[in-house]
């Protein structure tokens, strides 16, 4: 028995649900599909439970214009900004790509544009404070994330570096090799990645986030500035464990490059957010 024993190997079905033989090209429910539909759901019953506490004074029909510009922007931006930052040449060669939904391919650093974007089309129309509203999107965003990581584990993709460690998981859809040290030819144990950024980008910045809406009481645009400068810190951190899926940018993976930005944008929304003149007691 060789030291690749050790290791688990992934085998878990991206699949809740199969249909083995379906009229209309449905092949099933998949745990991705049922990531998003979670978080957006999970979103929307934040955003109904801050209402019923009094920190988000929105009425229910608002609240559904509002959760529909926030899909609408998630997917647009998710895929677009897929199809610009990681295969632009596809693209370009080919637009209809973009339309391809069925071969993956979504960028949260584009789904968090599209985001902000639905946000200034909804505080626009509702005549609201662009930066209170999004304070109050940003903490109920990386339950999305941490859902949509742990998908990415279960349909077995954007796996790690390879790795020893005694937790390490080998992916047999990564790329084969042969290890001297284990003596095989084949996929090499990696580190489940997915996890660790489920837990970074979703679980860690969900539970600050919440901590800061409901237990301070910050500027508008603080807590959203906080978002943008977390996500990019803690996805930094989390590229370091995964293996890179496009060319390097100045040797830093794309997801670190791009979240370069988030952090620059984070930081001048906090610095813009103290400068603003509190408001006055009533």
């Amino acid at each position: 028995m060789t030291q690749h024993s050790q290791y688990w190997v992934h085998d878990l079905s991206p699949f809740l649900i199969r249909f083995p033989e379906n009229p209309v090209g449905i092949d099933g429910i998949r745990y991705y599909g049922l990531a998003y539909l979670l978080g957006f759901l999970g979103a929307w019953y934040l955003l109904r439970l801050y209402h019923a506490k009094g920190r988000f004074n929105v009425d229910a029909d608002a609240r559904a214009s509002l959760m529909t510009a926030v899909i609408i922007g998630v997917l647009v931006g998710g895929r677009l900004g897929y199809m610009l930052l990681y295969d632009l040449a596809a693209f370009l060669q080919n637009p209809l790509l973009f339309f391809r939904v069925d071969q993956g391919g979504m960028a949260s650093h584009g789904g968090f544009v599209g985001i902000i974007l639905a946000l200034l089309w909804f505080a626009r129309k509702q005549s609201c404070s662009f930066l209170s509203l999004g304070d109050v999107v940003a903490t109920v965003g990386p339950l999305g994330i941490l859902l949509g990581r742990m998908a990415n584990f279960i349909n077995g993709e954007l796996w790690g570096r390879v790795t020893y460690v005694s937790w390490a998981v080998i992916f047999p859809d990564s790329p084969r090799a042969y290890n001297a040290l284990l003596q095989t030819y084949g996929p090499e144990p990696r580190h489940p990645s997915q996890l660790y950024a489920a837990f970074l980008e979703g679980g860690l910045l969900l539970g600050y986030l919440q901590w800061r809406f409901w237990r301070t009481r910050p500027p508008a645009g603080q807590i959203g500035g906080e978002c943008l400068l977390g996500y990019g810190i803690v996805r930094i951190i989390g590229e370091l464990f995964r293996a890179p899926d496009a060319s390097l940018l100045l040797g830093l993976t794309r997801g670190q490059f791009y979240s370069l930005f988030f952090i620059a944008a984070g930081t001048a929304v906090i610095w813009f957010a103290r400068q603003a003149p509190p408001k006055a007691q009533g």
